[in-house]
């Protein structure tokens, strides 16, 4: 499922184009009442095929926008969330290489739809622990609820005593509507999965197994943890219903002569040189698997001694890296960065990202198609578009905004300096008389403007209710901070960025849709190049090894390494029930930022120089070529007739301006 749904469409056929040297044959071709059915069979297919695409498309843009969620409901850091979205990527690895190269033989229907159930399961699987977990336990200001049996007016500084000290709690630790229609509901999939994803975000992670009037937190709140199991179900059902028409299709379905002989050199290329031939015979649907096994290894062999498709799948492999762990970790860095919700993140990149990477991939379409460019052109479109998208990015460096003020990590109690590293301590003259932990995240935003920790170690004596809202007063460290303000209150939650961080993120938000627009603007030019570049009878194989070294070399590895970097920003860590640390509350701004954009920059980078190396060998190989051709015609002299097939032949083959094959038309 993972090939180009290009050949999917395309190897759904029983009679290929037959390739150069091979032996010639009769092919039956039906009539136009026998076509009909044959046309209605193959627009299912399409369409299965498309609802599979989006399907799974939903499903992993739902993954990347459950990040946050399941870090905060298991307590855990993100470098083992980082290991779980890679791990969406691993069952893949077992199969991919064999179906990729045995599927065009056997029945690919069938094989389709047994990976949508596997993927529909396993889709559900994620959401098992859910129902088997105890209901989440925020802690946070739970004393203070309608329900509990408690005064009116609690002292937060008082309910800590009976709590452990800190140093105990340290202790532990059609051809043109089939290829547009398939690949643009691929890019429709991850547009609905993060707008899911906000959704489910916006629900309480045990609505329908409890009573939500006794919530007393909200989204915009650090500890709020949304349905994030909600939409797995949906996904994992979308991706079952999916497999049902695949059952009831037939293996082949015979194709015009128009279609025959339109798409019989097509795929041909004057970089490929073509040492194996594989003979298409009336038998071949009853080959044996051992047999066709036999041509793996040589098939391998060719791929691997091709330098354009070795040089590219580098660069494409070192590209991924960045851009997983960039999709991966940018709701995350949205809401730390800009303090933004979990659901607004979501929904900003489902609804304006997203769709700037379809216009992107769509005009890189378009432009190939009027300008009907050829491989060398596509090449330089593919690089141009990294290079510049790269350097827009580098702009995001200047678009961040300072640290949050919390009292003790990263403003001291004073709110006048910045606490370096070794300077941090929750704990001050202020809130001595209480006995708070330091372990607890519950914080409060101070009138001063200031975040505390916890209203135990803002040092306030008493708390009344308004609503859903808690109010703290009598805060010894607000009136510490701000001495002759009369005012020494809070409210539950973290208090606001400033106005200019609002307006900071509303320019990140239009540089990362430039940006989005202008790396996706190669990515049909990037595909050609792949497709152009090998022999046709090899493509299918030859997309199954580029998948697997994909997902093996950036999908599973991307998103761990970034997590576990992104770690090392964190200024306060979470503690689990049993003392075990938990996932992190609060990170440092300046140092999530460069890690972020660093790393993503830096891959980047590597990407580029692999894609120039890809252009010098490309126009190397063209010259030598061209020029050996020239050679070999003035030596033979051939006939003013022939001299013009052999120059219309080398026109077509050699010096195409655009190739009318299927991998081009939109």
């Amino acid at each position: 499922m993972d090939t180009s749904s290009k050949e999917n469409a395309h190897l759904f056929h029983k009679n290929s184009a037959q390739p150069a040297g091979g032996p010639s044959f009769t092919v039956g071709y039906p009539s136009t009442e026998e076509a009909r059915p044959c046309c209605g069979k193959l627009k299912v297919f399409l369409g299965a095929l498309s609802f599979v695409y989006f399907a799974k498309a939903l499903a992993e843009g739902y993954l990347k926008s459950t990040v946050t969620q399941i870090e905060r409901r298991f307590e855990i850091p993100s470098s083992l969330v980082g290991i779980i979205d890679g791990s969406f990527e691993i069952g893949n690895l077992l199969v991919i290489t064999f179906v990729s190269y045995f599927g065009a033989k056997l029945h690919r229907p069938k094989i389709i739809g047994a990976g949508c159930l596997v993927m529909g399961f396993g889709t559900m699987l994620i959401a098992v622990p859910q129902f088997f977990m105890e209901k989440y336990s925020y802690e946070k200001y739970e004393r203070y609820s309608p329900s509990s049996n408690v005064t009116p007016s609690i002292s937060p500084c008082y309910l800590e005593s009976s709590s452990p000290s800190p140093s105990s709690i340290l202790g532990k630790s059609q051809n043109k509507i089939s290829h547009g229609c398939v690949q643009t509901v691929a890019i429709i999939g991850p547009i609905f999965g993060f707008l899911l994803g906000s959704l489910c975000a916006k629900l309480y992670v045990d609505i329908g197994f409890v009573n939500l009037d006794h919530i007393t937190i909200t989204p915009k709140d650090p500890q709020w943890v949304g349905a994030w199991w909600l939409g797995y179900l949906i996904a994992g059902f979308l991706s079952l219903l999916a497999a049902v028409p695949f059952w009831c299709l037939p293996k082949t379905l015979p194709r015009s002569q128009s279609r025959e002989n339109s798409g019989s050199t097509s795929e041909k290329s004057k970089f490929i040189d073509d040492p194996i031939h594989y003979q298409m015979a009336p038998g071949d649907d009853k080959m044996k698997i051992m047999e066709m096994a036999k041509d793996f290894l040589p098939s391998l062999k060719t791929l691997f001694r091709n330098p354009v498709y070795i040089l590219y799948l580098c660069a494409s492999t070192v590209q991924f890296n960045s851009l997983f762990g960039m999709v991966t970790y940018k709701p995350k860095y949205i809401e730390q960065q800009y303090g933004q919700s979990s659901s607004k993140a979501n929904f900003v990149i489902g609804l304006i990202n997203i769709p700037a990477v379809a216009l992107g991939i769509f005009s890189g379409g378009i432009v190939m198609k009027k300008f009907r460019l050829g491989i060398c052109e596509a090449t330089k479109l593919y690089l141009g578009s990294s290079v510049f998208g790269y350097l827009l990015f580098l702009s995001l460096f200047a678009l961040g905004c300072e640290n949050s003020s919390v009292a003790g990590l990263t403003v001291s109690y004073q709110g006048t300096k910045p606490v370096s590293y070794h300077e941090r301590a929750l704990f001050s003259d202020c809130n001595s008389r209480c006995k708070c932990s330091d372990s607890k995240w519950e914080p409060m935003c101070g009138d001063n403007g200031i975040t505390y920790v916890s209203a135990c170690l803002a040092g306030c004596q008493s708390s009344s209710r308004s609503g859903k809202n808690i109010i703290f007063s009598n805060c010894t460290c607000v009136g510490f901070a701000a001495p002759k303000s009369g005012n020494w209150s809070g409210m539950m939650g973290r208090c606001q960025k400033d106005n200019g961080c609002s307006q900071m993120f509303l320019y990140f938000l239009v540089i990362s849709v430039i940006t989005s627009y202008t790396l996706s603007l190669g990515g049909i030019p990037g595909y050609i190049l792949l497709l152009r570049c090998i022999q046709p009878q090899l493509k299918s194989f030859a997309l199954g090894i580029y998948t697997l070294a994909v997902r093996v070399l950036a999908g599973i590895p991307a998103p761990v390494y970034f997590g576990v970097l992104i770690d090392t920003s964190c200024l306060k860590w979470g503690f689990k029930k049993c003392g075990s640390r938990g996932s992190c509350r609060l990170y440092d701004s300046h140092a999530f930022r460069h890690i972020y954009l660093g790393l993503t920059t830096l891959l980047g980078t590597v990407s580029v120089f692999l894609s120039m190396a890809v252009l010098f060998v490309l126009k190397k190989k063209y010259v030598s070529k061209h020029s050996s051709l020239i050679t070999t015609r003035e030596k033979i002299g051939m006939s003013s007739s022939i001299k013009k097939e052999t120059c219309a032949a080398r026109d077509r083959g050699l010096q195409p301006k655009y190739w009318p094959g299927k991998e081009t038309r939109l």
